[in-house]
């Protein structure tokens, strides 16, 4: 058998699959494409997450736009997180190009140019569907975790939950939270004290200070309704296609800490509704986050602690989490081990630090006779990459040098127009571009001050009143008991008299 028939098995035979499948590409023997040594993943491990990883320029991008169209065209929903601007292309049919079809040709499948049902949404001044969640709907652990608080200070955010809640104080934007903070170390820090504890106006300082750090960074425009339903995001088309949610975030990059509050109410939100699918054969949701170092850079302790305990939860749920990143080292080594797709891209060694990286990029992937996997890395062209997957029964792939396949629709981005006749067509645009501002914390505790003012401002008056009126009073007292002079020289006058009498009749 030559080199190359035991390659095709070696591809083959680690890549075979019973049930449905998306295939990414051809297995490459040193520079050769070998046509029909196909690179299949089971729709069944989809939701065992994965990895794109890979140099600025090596095909980052227009991998997860391959796996996102197959996705879809398999009636899978998808998120995608469009940091750069360059996905809303899946709505419209590729323009096909010669080298397109050289490429297929070599693969041994061939190119459908086709475009894919999209929705374009938005967490931020962008046109698209509104995304929005309430306060509450974050609840006192995960807001405490995102803003980074202390126990004490956690334990206050408890407290003004549990407040809301007794007293039916809906807790929907930040304008709301912020009320709340002034509130229980002002006007209701008597009322506070008696029913819940003592409350540190230092610490309630300390939370203002992260809750406007958080409205800096644009998080008004997304705490507030109405709430986006996340069941919206698993749609499928009349065509059986599923429907790929496009969340445009260009204007994120600076700001990590309102992208990395979304992406984790948006997972902790996933959690709590979906429910648990079991063995279905195929996932019910595939997310990608792209540019997945904006979650990690600026995280704690507590929310990294509270995203690896989401990412290995949720594939119960039938949700797949892909992270699209530069290097591998990115992505959290506890996350990282969770991951079972792993499609790694060139990457550059430059410096001594570059070299450190791409030895530790290739530990992560399965030993090959016929791959020196440390070199090869640095070799890898743009299209090209090295994969591994987790097969039917949950065992990883043997490692493969893969020719990927070209996306199937445009690779370059819609047109403002084409971006607006999008959104105009858009049912949900409809259902959650109307903002919301009924009656919540914010006016009825304005309402319970104005009227704790006045009731301030009546007691004192009639404190006032009371001290004027005892004030007379003692006057008045003091008045009468002191006797004029004249008074004095009559009355004495008059007792002389009257004694000088009745000794006058004595004698």
């Amino acid at each position: 058998m030559s080199q190359k028939e035991a390659f095709l098995n070696y591809i083959n035979e680690g890549y075979k699959t019973k049930g449905d499948f998306i295939t990414l590409g051809a297995g490459m023997l040193g520079e050769e494409t070998i046509t029909n040594a196909l690179v299949n993943i089971p729709l069944k491990t989809l939701n065992r997450h994965g990895l794109i990883a890979g140099a600025t320029g090596t095909g980052k991008t227009k991998t997860l736009q391959v796996l996102a169209e197959n996705m879809s065209a398999q009636g899978i929903p998808v998120l995608l997180m469009d940091v750069k601007g360059d996905l809303s292309g899946l709505a419209a049919a590729s323009e096909g190009h010669p080298k397109i079809d050289e490429r297929h040709e070599k693969i041994g499948v061939p190119f459908n140019a086709q475009g894919f049902p999209i929705e374009i949404l938005s967490i931020s001044e962008q046109d698209g569907v509104r995304l929005r969640a309430t306060v509450s709907e974050f609840g006192p652990v995960l807001l405490s975790r995102i803003l980074d608080l202390t126990e004490a200070q956690s334990g206050i955010v408890a407290i003004i939950f549990k407040y809301c809640d007794d007293n039916h104080l809906p807790l929907l934007d930040l304008k709301d939270f912020k009320k709340m903070l002034q509130f229980v170390t002002a006007e209701g820090k008597e009322e506070i004290s008696e029913e819940y504890g003592r409350i540190s106006s230092s610490s309630t300082g300390a939370i203002l200070r992260k809750i406007i750090e958080l409205e800096q960074q644009g998080g008004e425009l997304f705490f507030g309704e109405k709430s986006f339903e996340v069941e919206d995001l698993t749609r499928v088309d009349k065509d059986g296609k599923g429907v790929i949610s496009v969340l445009r975030l260009t204007d994120i990059q600076d700001k990590p800490k309102l992208f990395s509050t979304f992406m984790l109410q948006l997972l902790a939100e996933v959690y709590e509704t979906f429910p648990e699918q079991g063995d279905s054969g195929r996932p019910e949701l595939i997310i990608f986050i792209d540019e997945a170092h904006l979650v990690f850079d600026e995280a704690s302790k507590a929310l990294l602690s509270q995203i690896e305990s989401i990412v290995k939860l949720i594939r119960s749920k039938g949700i797949g989490l892909y992270f699209v990143t530069q290097n591998p080292k990115d992505v959290p080594e506890d996350i990282l081990a969770q991951l079972g797709m792993k499609v790694q891209h060139a990457l550059r060694a430059f410096t001594a630090k570059d070299r450190k990286a791409l030895k530790l990029a290739a530990e992560n992937y399965p030993d090959s006779e016929y791959y020196n996997t440390n070199e090869v890395l640095t070799q890898l062209g743009i299209g090209e990459a090295f994969v591994s997957v987790l097969n039917e029964k949950g065992i990883p792939t043997p490692l493969a040098r893969t020719m990927l396949r070209a996306p199937m629709s445009r690779m370059d981005i819609l047109s403002k127009k084409e971006i607006q006749n999008v959104i105009n067509a858009s049912k949900l645009a409809k259902k959650y571009n109307q903002e919301v501002d009924r009656e919540s914390a914010y006016e009825l505790l304005g309402k319970k001050i104005e009227k704790i003012n006045k009731e301030k401002t009546e007691e004192d008056r009639r404190e006032e009143e009371e001290k004027l009126r005892k004030k007379k009073t003692t006057s008045a007292k003091r008045s009468s008991t002191r006797q004029n002079p004249l008074v004095k020289v009559l009355t004495s006058a008059t007792f002389i008299r009257a004694v000088f009498g009745i000794l006058k009749k004595v004698l």
